[in-house]
């Protein structure tokens, strides 16, 4: 072990440990990561800046704004409108027509906004037809989660390993080329969910004691509900240590946390990113901070009324059509041919949709930036530097030579597992796009020393980073429903695990079959 292999384990071990103590977003402490990577003279300053050139991190900025007009449209709020059954119903029924039309919708959408847009609405919903929401919202994120995993956009880790998988002179992936192992690992987590929902998922446990309360409200002033975001600037901090009448001109009532509603000596809590507050606010903090990033999420326990019309909302799911179709046909031999100068990709597409969303205003143009997730996005860029220093420095081949030798009889398929458990596991840990910056070096440098097709490998890793679904930390959206489903940690652990269980073996089974360990 040289100098450079030990220097690059070393930052890799004290990255991960950062990310676990969460003092810092994870953009950063990738970030400063690189930056060793940069001073140890390790990579190069322009394999360090590669990562913010790469059109899959920057097709991950454009679809967060495509993302954000579909959002403003008010289009998914009249689907799940629709979607939802009225009257008298059961879980099983419910949950027979949310779930897969939730998975679909995921598939092209970034997951967070479904998530946000769905979570409060369902929740009004049980209470209107009498049933627990608890039996809802766990599955809305691992619908989402496993929607996403179905294409190329339905997830940023899917492009982060297109982008890897370009820059080391592979073809990358299409637009529906992980359907083919995604929709059968998402039509078996639906089948898991209609089996399991009713049975380990608890019943609300407590009423909200805020929420249900009402007769000592002043006329202009009611509940809200909001999950806090990475951004909000009094996280880490005592609620007595955060004045939030001045900053946000609204009181704390409960604070809701792992499955408890914390309602006396709130002064003593320390916030947490993912903390669900109520609080008693008038119209004017939703309008204020509705959009932004400082909560993941406000509900304020009303439909929000959408200022668009039906003319608006038509023309963007339109638009959106015609970007996935544009995407996929352009991809096609034929289209390739009539237009040899243009490359009509994923990233052609999104850029168009993009202009004409902002050119239509069907977001505000003026606030572009305020939309786009650029701790993610630093991340992404990041993640490339750190892949590209395991690989110089030669650690990502001893550590590919230590797990061929521990698996040595037993050739490529259990490779394959120990990869994907490994992905999973870093994953649930930390956070999807740095477990695919750490496994994608590992799984080409598996490939090469075993002189097969790499494909099966970077597959697994699109698999196994997305399927964070034993902890609330493993997924962002799963960090949303935590707090207005007001579930314990345990709860994700019961019901996740054996759906991690599950993905697990399906992946490992099918990829193999589907994308061959073919030798080079």
């Amino acid at each position: 072990m040289n100098f450079e292999i030990l220097f690059v384990l070393c930052a890799l071990i004290g990255m991960i440990a950062a990310l676990i103590w969460d003092k810092m977003r994870p953009g950063m402490v990738l970030f400063s990561v690189v930056v060793l990577f940069l001073c140890a003279g390790i990579i190069s300053p322009k394999e360090m800046l590669e990562g913010f050139s790469n059109k899959g991190m920057i097709t991950v900025a454009l679809l967060f704004l495509v993302s954000e007009g579909v959002r403003q449209s008010g289009a998914l709020t009249q689907i799940i409108n629709k979607v939802l059954p009225q009257g008298k119903t059961t879980v099983f029924k419910a949950q027979l027509r949310m779930l897969p039309s939730i998975a679909f919708i995921s598939a092209f959408l970034n997951n967070t906004p479904v998530v946000v847009i769905f979570a409060p609405i369902i929740k009004r919903w049980a209470k209107s037809v009498q049933l627990p929401a608890t039996k809802f919202l766990i599955p809305l994120s691992f619908v989402t989660i496993l929607g996403g995993i179905c294409t190329l956009i339905g997830t940023s880790t899917n492009l982060v390993v297109h982008g890897m998988m370009m820059d080391a002179g592979y073809r990358g992936l299409s637009m529906f080329e992980l359907s083919l192992i995604g929709v059968p690992v998402t039509v078996a987590g639906i089948l898991y969910l209609f089996l399991v929902s009713k049975r380990l998922l608890p019943d609300e446990r407590e009423k909200d004691e805020v929420m249900e309360d009402e007769t000592d409200i002043a006329e202009n002033l009611h509940p809200v509900e909001v999950v806090l975001g990475p951004r909000f600037p009094g996280i880490n901090k005592r609620l007595s240590e955060f004045d939030f009448r001045r900053h946000y001109g609204v009181e704390v009532k409960e604070i809701k946390r792992n499955g408890r509603n914390l309602t006396k000596n709130m002064d003593r809590v320390v916030l947490n990113e993912g903390d669900t507050l109520v609080v008693m606010a008038d119209d004017s903090f939703v309008a204020a901070w509705g959009e932004s990033s400082v909560f993941l999420m406000i509900a304020n326990g009303k439909d929000a009324a959408s200022q668009s019309n039906h003319k608006k909302r038509t023309f963007v799911l339109i638009l959106l059509a015609l970007m996935i179709i544009g995407a996929t046909i352009g991809e096609l031999p034929w289209t390739q041919e009539r237009f040899p100068n243009i490359k009509m990709d994923m990233f052609f597409f999104a850029a168009v949709t993009t202009v004409v969303m902002a050119w239509a205003n069907i977001f505000p143009a003026r606030k572009y930036t305020k939309y786009i997730s650029w701790d993610i996005l630093i991340t992404i860029a990041c993640a490339f530097g750190i892949s590209k220093a395991m690989v110089n420095s030669g650690l990502a081949d001893m550590i590919a030579n230590f797990i061929i030798e521990m698996s040595h009889s037993h050739g490529p398929y259990v490779l394959l597992a120990i990869l994907y458990i490994i992905t999973n596991l870093i994953t649930e840990l930390i956070t999807n796009n740095a477990a695919a910056a750490l496994a994608f070096p590992l799984a080409l440098s598996i490939s090469n020393q075993l002189g097969v097709d790499p494909m099966p490998f970077f597959i697994v890793i699109c698999i196994a980073a997305s399927a964070g679904f034993s902890t609330p930390i493993g997924y962002q959206t799963n960090l949303i429903v935590q707090g207005i489903g007001n579930y314990k940690f345990t709860d994700f652990v019961r019901v996740g695990l054996p759906l991690n269980i599950l993905v697990f073996l399906i992946s490992v089974f099918l990829i193999p079959h589907i994308w061959p360990f073919e030798v080079n």
